[in-house]
């Protein structure tokens, strides 16, 4: 059960962390002039990377070791929908990260503005993921005990 525990734990900082960007964060970057912007998402997408990378993974595989030891649906489901955070930021997020990244503040402008529109709408289905992941561990949790 201290597998199950520490999975419903990790996720649910994780979709914490996904909301307060996605709600709070960003909307107030986004009312910010174009250089400030940018210069702003940088430095915090780079010390947000590690965290939320970190709980996905480490809360995906706590849940695994949940779902290995009590064959309850509920935990392979929120692991695959934690796990899924990562394939979706490599493969979905991560050329807008990228084209954001190359940019230099003084350079920014519409396009700057835009892709960091995209990329809010793009992070808000990590605060999903987590969100649904932490409610089928929390699911997971109360059908064992």
């Amino acid at each position: 059960m201290v597998p199950g525990l520490v999975a419903l734990f990790l996720a649910t900082l994780f979709a914490g962390a996904a909301f307060y960007i996605s709600l709070v964060e960003h909307p107030a970057r986004m009312s910010l002039e174009d250089a400030p912007q940018l210069a702003q998402w940088q430095p915090s997408y780079k010390r947000a990377l590690p965290i939320q990378a970190g709980l996905a993974m480490l809360g995906g595989v706590a849940g695994l070791l949940s779902w290995y030891q009590l064959r309850e649906w509920q935990w392979l489901a929120g692991s695959l929908l934690l796990l899924a955070n990562w394939p979706f930021t490599m493969l979905v997020i991560m050329p807008t990260n990228k084209r954001l990244m190359a940019m230099m503040p003084q350079e920014a402008g519409a396009e700057s503005r835009s892709l960091l529109r995209r990329w809010g709408g793009l992070h808000g289905v990590r605060s999903v993921l987590g969100s649904a992941a932490s409610l089928l561990f929390a699911w997971g949790f109360l059908t064992t005990r």
